[in-house]
């Protein structure tokens, strides 16, 4: 890993927010990088109030899609709820439709089989709309790019409503209202919202019009933080208060069906860390190995009873596709290293056995290895699909944009994307990708960096100066764990390997006059010689909670070790 060290502040400043705010100057610093730097922007982050949520109005088409609703409440229409299968789909949907039947029953859902209809809106989603006497399809978390669909359901007299929140294509959907504030054209002051915050908005643009307050949404929002975490937004702005308050209703009021799936974890009070791995990975299998309709049907059960069914035959699908995901990332890795690929730039490796479901799980896993941008393709139909994955700071999107020619179909963002090509593109696709990557990464992006954000002493580490830093939280892009640098440590003489493969590294350390913590560094057992020869070393890491037989103290988890 190459370390960045963050550069340091203006002293005055710092000097100045900490004499404001009443906290130890490395406190200021670390807001001062978040951008934090006045006593009120600093309250606002420590302390998210709902009232800093903009006005929904502000979003372009929000009365539009508004003013449509209304109307078909208004006639008894039937109005259908239509996801993509993944986590922020399924919630959005669980959203949007659990809102609207509180006080309207015409409501129904829809979610897109991954196997036979793929991503976002299909033919077969509008056909069954029109079979079915649906007049009004309101699209979360896909929609943006689906022109021709959109056409076509018109074509049989139903209105679409898209609220979406990947990049448009250079055409806008002619949709009755397009929800998206990444449109060139809309001026909504924040960019980066899931699919279910967008959702969001329009249930909360819906209550203004029926007198409601904020505050009346609150027990939504749990799926809202979900969403945030599981999509990988940045969560600042108004991310950051819709996750602070929905992890407030997950830990204090969570819905029955999150309930369902926490009574088999065991665990109390989740962090946003804690729904990204636990909540989101299991909601997610059923579109991977099943269907998606089985999250949203969990997500909206209000019998403890029913959930609990639901939650363990989703915990059964997440089992299913760990051992997929286990199974097919080492074929991939054979597959690299036997086709003699391992000094290429991108990664793009096919296997028409694959599941498609864990097609986006093996491309982080790849990435994590060769640490390169990479693509994993599979059959599906009669074209060949692909889950993207980048490394930080390269935009990989733009890269597929490089070689539209060869693709059919994509969609995403900057790290995470996803495309269809045919079969006889594949080779072209695969030398125009390498190539597009080659002429515009910054080689240096092809080493993970590990960003720190301060270099302290162990000294520095209290039991106050912790509390604080626990205040920064919801982590997530944009306001990630702050990552501290020490120089000059020591093992004390207990520093080994551990786990059942040893593949772990335990350190106690300690530096000139300061207190022992202990260190825990996962897959880092190759750094036992660095760290346990009681030659001074420096680490990096992020400071955490250790409890062993009730008792609670600070440990350093490890990122990095170097001599």
């Amino acid at each position: 890993m190459r370390w960045t060290l963050q550069p340091k502040q203006d002293p005055k400043l710092i000097q100045e927010l900490s004499t404001s705010l009443g906290v130890d100057p490395l406190i200021s610093q670390l807001l001062i990088q978040r951008g934090i730097t006045t006593f009120q922007e600093a309250k606002q982050f420590f302390r998210p109030s709902l009232d800093e949520l903009h006005d929904p109005f502000l979003m372009k088409d929000m009365e539009l899609a508004v003013k449509r609703i209304e109307n078909a409440i208004a006639n008894e229409e039937n109005i259908l709820i239509y996801g993509d299968y993944d986590v922020d789909g399924t919630t959005s949907v669980a959203l949007v439709s659990s809102y609207l039947k509180s006080y309207y029953p015409n409501v129904a859902t829809y979610i897109p089989d991954r196997y036979d209809e793929g991503y976002g809106i299909s033919y077969k989603g509008i056909d069954f709309a029109s079979d079915n006497d649906f007049s009004l399809i309101i699209a979360l978390d896909c929609g943006i790019k689906a022109v021709d669909k959109v056409a076509y359901a018109s074509e049989k007299g139903i209105d679409f409503i898209i609220c979406d929140h990947h990049r448009p294509g250079t055409e806008i959907p002619k949709a009755t209202a397009v929800l998206d504030p990444k449109r060139e054209d809309c001026d909504y002051p924040y960019k980066e919202l899931c699919g279910c915050g967008v959702g969001f908005k329009l249930i909360q643009a819906l209550s203004v019009k029926r007198n409601l307050k904020t505050e009346d949404l609150l027990l939504y929002l749990d799926l809202v933080a979900t969403a945030i975490g599981a999509d990988i937004v940045p969560i600042t702005g108004e991310n950051r208060v819709l996750a602070y308050y929905g992890l407030k209703v997950i830990n204090s009021h969570p819905r029955t069906g999150f309930k369902a799936i926490l009574q088999q974890i065991k665990k109390d009070t989740l962090t946003i860390t804690d729904v990204v791995f636990i909540i989101a990975p299991r909601i997610n299998a059923a579109g991977r190995m099943k269907h998606g309709n089985h999250a949203v049907t969990l997500l909206v059960e209000t019998d403890m009873n029913a959930a609990a069914v639901w939650a363990q035959e989703i915990e059964e699908f997440n089992t299913d596709r760990r051992e997929a995901d286990k199974r097919i990332t080492e074929e991939a890795l054979r597959k690299i290293k036997n086709n003699g690929e391992t000094e290429r730039i991108t990664t793009v490796v096919y296997d028409e056995a694959w599941h498609k479901g864990v097609i986006g799980i093996v491309a982080s896993r790849l990435t994590e290895t060769y640490y390169r941008p990479t693509l994993v393709f599979t059959k599906s139909g009669e074209k060949l699909a692909a889950s993207a994955r980048s490394v930080s700071g390269f935009d990989v999107y733009n890269a597929l944009e490089g070689c539209a020619e060869y693709i059919e179909q994509f969609g995403g963002h900057k790290y995470a994307a996803g495309l269809t090509l045919f079969e006889k593109d594949y080779e072209n696709f695969k030398a125009a990708f390498e190539k597009v990557v080659q002429e515009t990464i910054d080689p240096k992006l092809l080493k993970p960096e590990l960003k720190i954000d301060a270099e302290i002493n162990l000294k520095d580490i209290t039991p106050k100066f912790y509390r604080i830093l626990k205040q920064f939280a919801p982590f997530g892009p944009g306001n990630m764990t702050p990552v501290f640098m020490s120089q000059n440590l020591v093992d004390v003489g207990f520093g080994k390997c551990v786990g059942d493969d040893k593949s772990h590294l335990r350190v106690v350390v300690k530096q000139e006059n300061s207190n022992q913590f202990t260190g825990i560094g996962f897959g880092m057992g190759d750094k036992h010689d660095i760290a346990c020869t009681g030659k001074p070393f420096k680490a990096a890491y992020v400071i955490d909670e250790n409890e062993w037989n009730g008792t609670v103290s600070l440990q350093l988890r490890l990122k990095d070790i170097k001599a």
